[in-house]
């Protein structure tokens, strides 16, 4: 890793800055239309009395240049929570420096030294960038496992009559 980068907590000052990166992701995964997320949702789930979901930022000589949000989930076979990565995003410009790798590398040591049996994230299947970087990483695809999701109206539908 660069001596000019590093990695920090984000702060509520970042919020902004997280939106941002959130936006850009968005656009590069062809899903801005899909963002609902305000600044004042980001606060309140990253930084409320409530919050779950916690983010780092990466900077280039102070500079903001990358973010990844993750969160604690539970393995019931391990009896370890494990590390979720919900986004990792590196600005365009800053691709090549290392910053992807340095987030994963600092968010795997939050998963060992919170005893974490498992450090797991998801990538769109046609994203060949994303996963032959993973794989050089040493990160295995769970060809065993589809994703499964239920939001919107079909969420709120279900918790209310069970259909």
């Amino acid at each position: 890793m660069s001596n000019a980068l590093s990695i920090r907590q984000a702060t509520p000052q970042d919020i902004h800055q997280i939106r941002q990166f959130i936006l850009e992701l968005a656009i590069y995964e062809k899903a801005e239309h899909e963002v609902e997320a305000s600044e004042a949702d980001l606060h309140n789930t990253l930084f409320g009395d409530k919050a779950t979901a916690h983010c780092v930022i990466c900077e280039n000589d102070g500079a903001p240049i990358g973010f990844a949000v993750y969160f604690f989930n539970y393995s019931t076979w391990q009896g370890k929570n494990g590390l979720y990565l919900e986004d990792l995003y590196v600005s365009p410009q800053s691709r090549g420096l290392g910053a992807g790798k340095a987030l994963l590398q600092h968010l795997a040591n939050i998963a060992v030294t919170s005893n974490c049996g498992r450090f797991e994230w998801s990538v769109l299947d046609w994203n060949t960038p994303a996963i032959d970087f993973y794989e050089s990483l040493g990160a295995k695809a769970k060809s065993e496992w589809l994703g499964y999701r239920m939001d919107g109206e079909i969420l709120v539908n279900f918790a209310k009559t069970g259909q």
